[in-house]
């Protein structure tokens, strides 16, 4: 077995490495490398406690922990040790998913929920399912006692495989009770659902009913070539099409935005993820930033979103929503180009730079967010994906609100549906796949004031997916930390209010805003009067003791820090 500080593999001896710990880790880090390391061991002895005939084979030491590095540290935490076996159902699953002619691979069991008695929210399951050995699920989370289905899911992953993969449970009907979702780091998914809605005593039908449900998707995405781009946004999307040589955006004919690639210049990269990157770059003398999309990952819904984001960006002028400058829309170079906000993300200052906002100054982030978002409903935009990672600030701190990706233009008949945008900051309507309109935006924006409030991540002890699953079915908020403002608790709860027609729109936020700035300054300033009252009281003490006493100058005062303009310092505001 491998124990902490051993570097190398006691399988078959094939010479494969194993880091379980780095000196330049995190405390935390090195925790949860731990935490794997145990879990690792404790299965591999389980499996060979048990005889089982995969584990006695060569090598098969290496293979397990091939297995736990290709998946994210969580999955060791959140693995059953009492049921190893599911360690070895999800390996196979995986190592099917390779083959295109496997995928998806499903796995289908039927589960008993037994709660706990000490009052967690760990519930134990026992397999019904006959040849399966019972005793706790591979799952640690559940609600209620009843029979339900476990469900796993392999594939190569791809964008927006979750939302589709829960769409589809939603449309034959199962109702998801706790969803775990995995990304290898070789570019496959492993996805575990425990539903119910299905009869228990039709596993196979299930499995069958998915495998269906799957591959007619698949059909529809293959059907969807470049030239069907999606005419949801009547009657302007439907003049969206991509042609062999340039991907065509709408335009009246006004704007002149597309931009030569031989006039942009290349700096340093800001970010990348799976289908893009971030660089920060000069266009004609001017600082931008340029978003690429990879060459290798552009398909049909990736052009898409690309014309959408573009098609909505060249519309909008506002303070307080990131500039668009231009784009190349010659594929495969295709690109945004937008203002440089020198700022960053708020997400970044709040959650990696472990900044915070002062009151004051919080509210003057939410009143230029809530400006930009009245703006653009105003415009009948949606932005669909509001969160702090989207919200930039420019050199003046004045923030603006970007990333159009998922945006879209109201329907005319005020309601949309599909689901789109990030789970931990996403209204129920949305997550439920329901019609929703420019509140789910609101929605957002609640949990966005909270997070400016606490400098936390929205559910932080909680994966994305349970989150949702608690924001729909449990009517899960974060928690509102005690002695805020009794008007900032106000908004918070009418902005996420499980109802959308209950939350305010964007100009009564923004007018509840500016309210409570102007209370504060007011207090403020009230403070600051006080304190000079004071100081000046104080000192004319000092001087009567001094002209009668005749002592030394500065006895009549306690002892003080002060400040630089030399006044004491009796208290600091926020």
């Amino acid at each position: 077995m491998l124990t902490e500080g051993n570097n190398s593999s006691c399988g078959s001896g094939s010479g494969v490495q194993h880091h379980t710990t780095s000196s330049s880790s995190s405390p935390a880090q090195s925790r949860l490398q731990r935490q794997k390391l145990e879990v690792y061991n404790e299965i591999l002895r389980r499996l060979k406690d048990s005889g089982n005939e995969e584990a006695m084979q060569p090598g098969f030491h290496d293979q397990l922990w091939a297995h736990f590095n290709r998946l994210p540290t969580w999955y060791a935490l959140d693995v059953n040790v009492e049921r190893a076996a599911d360690v070895l159902m999800h390996k196979r699953l995986l190592h099917l998913a390779h083959d295109p002619a496997n995928r998806p691979s499903i796995e289908v069991r039927l589960v008993q929920v037994h709660p706990t008695s000490n009052g967690n929210s760990a519930d134990t399951f026992e397999s019904d399912d006959p040849g399966i050995e019972s005793g706790q699920s591979s799952s640690k989370y559940s609600s209620r006692q009843r029979h339900m289905h476990e469900i796993t899911i392999s594939t190569d992953d791809k964008p927006k495989l979750l939302s589709q993969l829960t769409a589809l449970l939603s449309e034959i009907g199962l109702n998801i009770q706790e969803a775990h979702a995995f990304s290898t780091t070789d570019g496959f998914s492993l996805d575990v659902f425990v539903v119910e809605g299905w009869p228990h005593e039709e596993t196979e039908k299930l499995k069958a009913a998915l495998e269906r449900g799957v591959l007619k998707k698949i059909e529809r995405q293959v059907k969807s070539s470049p030239q069907s781009v999606s005419s949801v946004d009547k009657p302007d999307q439907a003049k969206m099409k991509s042609e062999l040589d340039y991907l065509t955006i709408p335009t009246d004919g006004t704007d002149v935005w597309e931009i030569d690639p031989k006039h942009l210049k290349y700096g340093t990269q800001i970010a990348s993820g799976s289908y893009g990157e971030l660089f920060k770059g000069v266009y004609c003398s001017q600082e931008v930033a340029i978003k690429v999309l990879k060459a290798d990952h552009v398909n049909s819904e990736l052009q898409r979103e690309f014309a959408q984001e573009v098609y909505i960006m060249r519309k909008v002028r506002h303070k307080n929503v990131v500039q668009f400058i231009g784009a190349c829309t010659k594929p495969p170079g295709l690109c945004i180009v937008t203002e440089f906000m020198s700022g960053g993300s708020v997400y970044d200052y709040l959650h990696k730079q472990k900044g915070f906002f002062k009151f004051p100054t919080l509210l003057k982030v939410a009143i230029d967010v809530s400006k930009g978002m009245n703006y653009l409903h105003q415009h009948n935009i949606i932005h669909r994906d509001l969160k702090a990672a989207n919200l930039l600030m420019d050199e003046n701190c004045t923030v603006k609100v970007a990333d159009f990706g998922v945006a879209r233009v109201k329907a005319q008949s005020g309601v949309m549906t599909a689901e789109t945008g990030t789970y931990r900051w996403m209204a129920p309507e949305v997550i439920e796949h329901k019609p929703y309109d420019h509140k789910a935006d609101v929605f957002s924006f609640g949990i966005v004031l909270w997070e400016l409030l606490t400098g936390k991540l929205p559910y932080e002890y909680l994966t994305p997916l349970q989150a949702a699953i608690g924001v729909v079915q449990k009517g899960l908020r974060p928690t509102i930390p005690k002695n805020t403002h009794p008007k900032y608790v106000e908004l918070l709860e009418r902005s996420w209010q499980q109802d959308p027609t209950l939350r305010p729109d964007f100009s009564e936020i923004i007018e509840i805003l500016q309210q409570l700035a102007k209370e504060i300054i007011v207090r403020i300033r009230g403070l600051e009067q006080d304190l000079d009252r004071g100081i000046g009281e104080a000192l004319g003490r000092r001087e009567t003791t001094d002209d009668d006493n005749d002592a030394p100058s500065g006895e009549g005062l306690p002892h003080m820090p002060v400040g630089r303009d030399k006044r004491p310092i009796l208290f600091k505001l926020m």
